[in-house]
């Protein structure tokens, strides 16, 4: 059986490929990369405690006015990945942490889809300190603070930093980005939020 890390790491290529099956948006392809921030400084801010798992059910990113359902991703039985079935909504990777567990709980959703905006559209604008929240099925809100963000060559996509063993609870949030090849119908980035989790509000 693999263990988390490698099966995790046998489905990053494949979905950094499917969520760019897409037709950009009118103004989408040709964009510039998104410059990586730096974390915020938080050494004296107490440490929050993970939470027990619970389903995430709503995704709000208050900065990029995301608000929008999350559904189940988990794989096909040719052993790869499922993604969002259009591009309104959200998924979580079934095989990662749920939001507000300990580790990092992946999200992913489309850039764009046939020609209309995404709901991670306007991801790489999201910037350190922006709040991001998600609804769980317990009736709680895991509350998380954007860390970094991110902008990789999918050839040299960090497959052990996204998706590696981490200490306390994160967040990863995953689109394509950077230039639209429209020959392979793909985007040549993807792009990734990285966010801790901040606090737990009922």
């Amino acid at each position: 059986m693999l263990d988390p890390l490698r099966r995790l790491a046998r489905v990053v290529g494949l979905l950094a490929l499917v969520l760019t099956i897409a037709t950009p948006a009118a103004g989408c392809a040709g964009g510039s990369p998104a410059p990586a921030a730096a974390a915020p400084t938080s050494a004296a801010a107490p440490p929050v405690t993970v939470l027990a798992a619970s389903h995430p059910r709503r995704l709000l990113i208050p900065s990029i006015s995301v608000d929008t359902g999350v559904i189940d991703l988990g794989l096909q039985p040719d052993g790869s990945m499922e993604v969002p079935a259009d591009g309104s909504t959200a998924g979580w990777y079934t095989q990662s942490p749920t939001p507000g567990e300990l580790g990092p709980a992946v999200l992913a959703a489309h850039v764009d889809w046939k020609g209309a905006k995404g709901v991670f559209y306007d991801l790489r604008r999201t910037k350190p300190g922006d709040p991001i929240q998600v609804q769980r099925a317990d009736g709680s809100t895991a509350a998380f603070r954007v860390t970094r963000v991110e902008q990789y060559p999918k050839d040299k996509f960090p497959t052990r930093e996204v998706y590696g063993d981490v200490d306390t609870a994160q967040l990863r949030l995953i689109t394509c980005g950077g230039d639209f090849d429209s020959a392979a119908h793909s985007y040549l980035d993807n792009v990734v939020v990285y966010a801790e989790l901040a606090a737990q509000q009922p």
